[in-house]
């Protein structure tokens, strides 16, 4: 942010972030390949709920896509930083465009598709990472928060698209979703390829070692550093609850249809994009209405606010209060994951951005998908009502975030943080475009 910015607490514009031609493709790139995978993730769960019936072997379906981050995300996102973003990205679309085809395959087994599946999530971290990485070197300042809102938003909206499209082509046929999900990631590469610039390497090959060492150091920067820490913290735990009411919806659109297969189907989609709807409502109110100063005073009632809201799951409501809960939990969540992200990454120094969102990626990923099969097997082992053991996981949920929040750092503490980082990158940025070794000029 300019320091007439800083001076005025002035509110960045939308026309300010997509009156740049590099955003508005990495934008348009990233809502395709979106839609496209919640397009597939919907109606895969449906056809392995179907096929089972079992509440357990759907929640895995559904956070089978996460299970990538656990096994090697940080790994994986390091590559990114060896190599050029946008090959990175362009690379892995296609290459996800392919096995999503093969998965579409007709007569594939269910197992056949849950491994390729797994296969075109492996590409995920560096794809993810490298788009991380590109934003702020497209975006300064508290542009990048709004960035980083905007395309959170953009990916609610296609969320929605998504789930609903997906829910309902499950009844007809799921391998349509997964033909769907494969021309959106040619598209996106296509996009890539032709509306990013080329930029070198953030590090250079005399500076790499090892991926473990890279990696690690990595892992050094985002809990050795203090207020990237306590960002951290509070986004993994708010990754425990907020995923539940989407990744169970399938369950519990079945236990309130009563049987009706068509209106379990539409159950399904309305608690499934229910989130995203109250996270778009949440970024045209809190992102981009309320000052930046005011957006991070408010971050702590927000995070106890997503999971408290979850709460009255207990008592077994209708579908329209558990809609509105799921609802005012993605506005909670919205509320705080831009303004969290837009601070992180203007603390971050130039080099590590793309192991350190690895790693942020990889936390929430295998937070999201453990939450949701640790549910999906509390219910299943427990024989206790879904509705119950949603309401009692979020009631601890409350505890959890109250504990988080009572060591926050202030205000003061975040700022000098991004002034210190903002002087180091300066430089740091300046050296990588002009000291290039001919190995690196080779890799162009």
């Amino acid at each position: 942010m300019s320091e007439a910015d800083r001076a005025g607490e002035r509110n960045v514009t939308f026309s300010e972030i997509f009156g740049v031609g590099e955003y508005r493709a990495v934008f348009a790139a990233t809502q395709l390949s979106w839609v496209g995978d919640f397009i597939a993730k919907a109606a895969v769960m449906a056809l392995v709920f179907v096929e089972t019936d079992s509440f357990l072997l759907a929640a895995a379906a559904f956070a089978i896509s996460y299970a990538p981050w656990a096994v090697g995300g940080p790994f994986l996102a390091t590559l990114a930083e060896r190599h050029r973003y946008r090959q990175v990205m362009v690379i892995c679309d296609l290459a996800r465009a392919l096995l999503v085809a093969l998965v579409a395959v007709p007569g594939n087994p269910v197992w056949l598709m849950l491994v390729l599946l797994f296969s075109v999530s492996l590409l995920a971290p560096p794809a993810q990472a490298a788009r991380s990485a590109m934003l702020p070197l497209i975006l300064s300042g508290d542009r990048v928060t709004l960035g980083i809102a905007v395309n959170q938003t953009g990916g609610q909206i296609t969320q929605v698209i998504g789930y609903m499209g997906g829910a309902l082509l499950s009844i007809i046929d799921p391998r349509i979703a997964l033909l769907i999900n494969a021309a959106t990631y040619l598209l996106s590469a296509a996009i890539i390829r032709y509306g990013l610039r080329h930029r070198p390497p953030a590090m250079r090959r005399e500076q790499r070692t090892s991926l473990l060492r890279e990696t690690q150091e990595g892992f050094q920067v985002v809990f050795g550093t203090p207020t990237l820490r306590a960002i951290a913290l509070v986004v993994f735990g708010s990754m425990l609850f907020s995923i539940v009411p989407e990744g169970l919806a399938i369950g519990w659109a079945q236990e309130l249809a009563d049987g009706s297969e068509a209106r379990r189907g539409f159950y399904q989609g309305l608690i499934m994009i229910a989130p995203p709807l109250g996270s778009v409502a949440a970024a045209l109110i809190i992102t981009r209405l309320l000052r930046p100063a005011v957006r991070q005073r408010i971050v702590p009632l927000l995070g106890i606010t997503a999971p408290l809201v979850l709460v009255p799951a207990a008592f077994d409501p209708g579908i329209a209060v558990v809609v509105a809960m799921a609802i005012i939990s993605g506005f909670a969540i919205t509320g705080i994951l831009p303004v969290l992200n837009g601070i992180f990454v203007q603390i971050l120094r130039h080099g590590y951005r793309a192991r350190a969102f690895g790693i942020m990626n990889s936390g929430m990923q295998l937070l999201q998908g453990g939450a949701v099969v640790m549910v999906g097997a509390l219910i299943s082992v427990t024989g206790a009502p879904l509705p119950l053991v949603v309401g009692l996981w979020s009631a601890a949920g409350v505890v959890l975030m109250l504990c988080l929040f009572a060591r926050w750092p202030k205000p003061q503490t975040f700022a000098s943080a991004i002034a210190e980082a903002a002087a180091y990158n300066a430089a740091a940025v300046a050296a990588t475009e002009t000291a290039r070794s001919p190995a690196d000029q080779a890799d162009d």
